[in-house]
């Protein structure tokens, strides 16, 4: 039997909204029993649907993340968010593959049109986003390794249990900008093997030696 997290959202907490938060509960609690559910958990909350910021969205993120609940039940897409925030919400979710049901459509959630198309748009930025962070990533090792960097003679690519080291080399650092490579490059280098570095990082350290050098 799948597991379900219900969403109930209000903005304000007027009388008449309080009304239609106990409304949208036991309207959700005849939904989840009519597909067979079993409740994980019911959360209510009174926020803004255009706010991401709101602790009951996020606990019900959670719960569905760590697989604690399968499927999550509100009453219709605003009850989720509104305006970019309902967007971001609805892909998260989709990539996430967690089902939404809802009381409007009396079962799986019909997506608009238009929200599937900016949905799409999304997946397409994200994934030339991360097409440009590969290439990235390649474009600086190939600058090291024209300049003579051999990452084989300097980089330890394991710690214990065989993960990947995360602190910042900084004697990588500096032999690569010796070699004329840009902040941009060596920190695009470094992560290709497997440094997880930023720009701003690589400057700060190397920053931080030659000011220890003067």
């Amino acid at each position: 039997m799948k597991r379900c997290v219900i969403y109930c959202r209000v903005s304000t907490d007027k009388e008449s909204q309080q009304t239609s938060l106990m409304r949208q509960q036991q309207e959700l609690i005849n939904l989840s029993q009519h597909c067979g559910f079993k409740i994980e958990k019911i959360i209510t909350e009174e926020a803004s649907g255009y706010s991401l910021e709101r602790e009951g969205l996020l606990e019900a993120l959670d719960l569905l993340g760590s697989s604690a609940a399968q499927v999550l039940c509100i009453q219709d897409e605003t009850r989720l968010g509104r305006g970019n925030a309902k967007v971001a919400l609805l892909h998260q979710l989709f990539k996430m593959d967690v089902p939404i049901y809802t009381v409007k459509d009396e079962g799986t959630l019909e997506v608009s049109e238009s929200d599937h198309m900016l949905m799409e748009i999304v997946s397409m930025v994200e994934e030339y986003q991360r097409k440009l962070h590969n290439l990235k990533i390649k474009r600086g090792i190939k600058n090291a390794m024209e300049k003579g960097y051999n990452p084989g003679e300097n980089l330890s690519r394991t710690t214990e249990g065989g993960r990947r080291k995360k602190e910042v080399p900084i004697e990588e650092i500096i032999r690569l900008r010796e070699r004329k490579l840009t902040f941009h490059d060596i920190a695009a280098t470094l992560r290709g093997f497997g440094y997880e570095v930023s720009k701003a990082t690589v400057h700060r350290r190397y920053k931080d030696y030659i000011n220890s050098i003067d």
